[in-house]
């Protein structure tokens, strides 16, 4: 599914899967993501490895390593 840094996942449930096993879904980011919705368009500050759309309830997730850059977060699905 991922190994490291260097790894790379095929889907958004398979990135908040692992940042939940791993122990990291609720813990802050160091810099919040400015984030725009894929489902209703809303955007907002994604401040946790997983945060879930205010507006909708898609859920998004993105690993530590790949936290740097909003291109890296993937939606896992509404209400995931």
């Amino acid at each position: 599914m991922h190994d490291g840094c260097s790894g790379t996942f095929e889907s958004g449930k398979q990135v908040v899967d692992k940042i939940r096993m791993m122990g990291f879904a609720n813990q802050p980011m160091m810099v919040p993501l400015t984030i725009k919705c894929e489902e209703c368009g809303e955007e907002f500050q994604m401040e946790t490895y997983e945060y879930k759309c205010p507006g909708c309830g898609m859920v998004y997730g993105v690993t530590p390593c790949h936290a740097f850059d909003p291109a890296n977060v993937m939606a896992a699905g509404k209400d995931y």
